[in-house]
């Protein structure tokens, strides 16, 4: 007999805020304090809805187990569509099955005008009906590339709470690559790789096009219990041309002396940006390649002019060396403080074996790479945010 059950904050693991509808819940990944901070921008308003790391944890000896979801998405007219999103599930630690969303609502923007249309489509239902018998911890990983309203949850027998974890907190800041953009699959963007790898619990706020120095931002890590924490920026810093050399370097030992007041020992390491050929040199703003758009390829293309650097505008080359130089001279007072050289992650090599498909991404593969190297340079023996 299938029953329907309510879905308690105990559950759900990887956000910070819940927030009640009329027909479900809406997982944040920003506390509404923050959000009412963000000036309304309507990029951050949509990926910290997207419940990127955040899962739906208990314990069953159910063989069905069926979640409705309200899914919705944002595209752009005349670019190619987004992947749906996929629901996973894990049955004790290990992916078992894969659900792909469909329906919900869709906005779609004309980029000339800037208008948008909506579309309204019916609730997505993910089942999965050949679990096997017995005892089991099953974690439902939510899609992290689409904003997830969850509706009801159920199942053929009770549900359980999982033991709290026992794993150390692993909390991470970052970009649309953070965020897990281009990879397929919520298991499979790099934080989660990483984290399964070296044992750790994820709390992941990798924000698409939104790792931005935002003070709220840095509140919110100071005040997110952790045992460990890294932070990955420069790439939104430069593809939206945000700031120069001269506010950066204050920005960056802003928001670091807001994580210390909250983590004042936390092992915290600073990562610099991975490669991305089109802002090595170059600033932005980033922009979308309408030459590539036109023959049906989404691409993006860095728009500034590399002179300008004389001015102060920033590279990611010149990021990494800010990046390095602000980090090791913290670290004189700050031991628990680390950097990391994001071309460890993926360099310029990497992109002839690797290639960004869009020149900004990495796809799965790619992530699959970039997890298993944080795995081991952050969390392996002798690693900055190896648990001790």
């Amino acid at each position: 007999m299938i029953t329907t059950h309510p879905i308690p904050a105990s559950f759900i693991r990887g956000a910070l805020e819940l927030e009640s509808t009329a027909t479900g819940t809406i997982v944040h990944r920003l506390p509404a304090s923050a959000r009412a901070q963000a000036n309304g921008d309507p990029q951050l308003l949509m990926v910290e809805q997207q419940p990127s790391g955040v899962r739906i944890v208990f314990q069953s000896t159910a063989t069905v187990i069926e979640l409705d979801t309200l899914r919705s998405r944002t595209s752009y007219a005349g670019t190619p569509a987004r992947p749906d999103g996929v629901i996973e599930i894990i049955v004790d630690g290990s992916v078992f099955e894969e659900s792909v969303t469909n329906g919900g609502i869709l906005t779609t923007i004309d980029m000339a005008t800037g208008t948008p249309s909506r579309e309204q489509g019916p609730s997505c239902t993910s089942s999965f009906t050949k679990l096997p018998a017995g005892l089991k911890s099953i974690e439902l990983w939510l899609p992290h590339n689409e904003v997830t309203e969850l509706s009801e949850l159920r199942s053929d027998a009770p549900l359980q709470p999982q033991p709290p974890s026992v794993r150390p907190q692993w909390l991470h800041h970052g970009s649309s690559i953070s965020h897990g953009s281009n990879a397929t699959r919520p298991t499979a963007i790099w934080p989660a790789i990483a984290a399964r790898l070296g044992d750790m619990e994820l709390t992941n706020l990798g924000f698409g096009g939104s790792a931005l120095l935002d003070p709220f931002t840095a509140r919110t890590m100071r005040d997110t219990p952790a045992d460990a924490i890294s932070i990955k920026m420069g790439i939104n810093i430069v593809n939206l041309d945000l700031m120069r050399l001269r506010a950066f370097g204050p920005a960056v030992h802003g928001f670091l002396d807001t994580l210390r007041d909250g983590h004042p020992e936390t092992p915290l390491l600073v990562v610099s940006p991975i490669f991305c050929g089109i802002h090595e040199d170059t600033p932005g703003p980033g922009a979308f390649d309408m030459a590539a758009l036109a023959e049906g390829n989404m691409r993006f293309i860095a728009t500034g002019d590399p002179l300008e650097t004389a001015a102060g505008k920033l590279t990611l080359r010149i990021i990494r060396k800010e990046l390095e130089r602000i980090v090791h001279s913290r670290a004189e007072s700050d031991p628990n403080l680390h950097f990391l050289d994001g071309l460890a992650l993926y360099g310029e090599s990497d992109a002839q074996t690797h290639p960004l498909s869009d020149a900004l991404h990495p796809d799965s593969d790619t992530h699959r790479l970039m997890g298993e190297r944080f795995a081991r340079l952050a969390f392996g023996p002798g690693a900055p945010l190896k648990a001790r």
